[in-house]
């Protein structure tokens, strides 16, 4: 049987497909933990809107990446909850500076300061249940100067469920230092997203030689269900 075709296969050379090594990542623990990365309103605004339009509302936006991306992540967090797998939410600190330099903008409009406002809160569609840690990074990875590395250390977990954006940016960023940290990683394809569709291809490329089980969102609901079911079994 042909393998599948992967989201990357189009914007590699022959000489990429002929050089590629066979991947042997590490299968995955029982002890899993789900992270959320910036699931906020500045990457979604507030309706599913084609990028250059969403853009002029909310600059920070993905476009519909994100939207087609939120009915698989929603599936995976549910069954997440429903197996008992913790989840932590992670977002970006208002009241620190970020990292990218930007030229200053205009002084916003009364409806753009409206805005700003919500710009890192995190989207209805998977708000944190009481109980779930949120963690306000201040850089691109989830780890960088956060308790994160130690709330999972207390949770002896073993694997990290990561969902979210941009895959070339926050994303990667985390699952490198995840991977750095020795635990397993998994990434649902279709629950990562990012602005521009070559960068997320190519990353995602990346993190699957090198730093991550890039799997289909069934495979890995599959693999939460078994989670759910030996845990109910014990």
């Amino acid at each position: 049987m042909a393998e599948r075709e992967r989201i990357w296969d189009r914007f590699l050379t022959e000489q990429d497909k002929a050089s590629l090594e066979q991947i042997a990542h590490k299968a995955p623990g029982t002890r899993p933990v789900l992270i959320m990365v910036d699931f906020y309103r500045w990457v979604f605004g507030d309706r599913p809107q084609p990028l250059l339009e969403a853009i002029k509302d909310w600059p920070g936006s993905v476009g519909l990446a994100g939207w087609q991306a939120l009915p698989h992540v929603v599936k995976v967090l549910a069954a997440c909850r429903a197996a008992g797998i913790p989840v932590v939410h992670l977002s970006q600190s208002e009241a620190i500076p970020g990292w990218r330099d930007r030229p200053r903008g205009p002084v916003p409009t009364p409806e753009m300061a409206e805005r700003l406002k919500r710009k890192y809160n995190i989207i209805d569609e998977c708000a944190p249940l009481p109980g779930e840690v949120i963690i306000r990074k201040t850089a691109p990875s989830g780890f960088n100067q956060t308790p994160l590395l130690h709330h999972l250390r207390g949770l002896d977990a073993d694997t990290l469920i990561v969902m979210g954006e941009s895959t070339s940016g926050c994303v990667r960023a985390t699952v490198v230092d995840a991977k750095s940290y020795r635990y397993v990683v998994l990434i649902p394809e279709e629950c990562v997203f990012d602005r521009h569709e070559a960068p997320h291809a190519i990353n995602l490329f990346d993190m699957e030689q090198k730093y991550a089980h890039v799997q289909p969102v069934g495979d890995v609901l599959a693999y939460i269900e078994g989670i759910r079911a030996a845990r109910a079994a014990a």
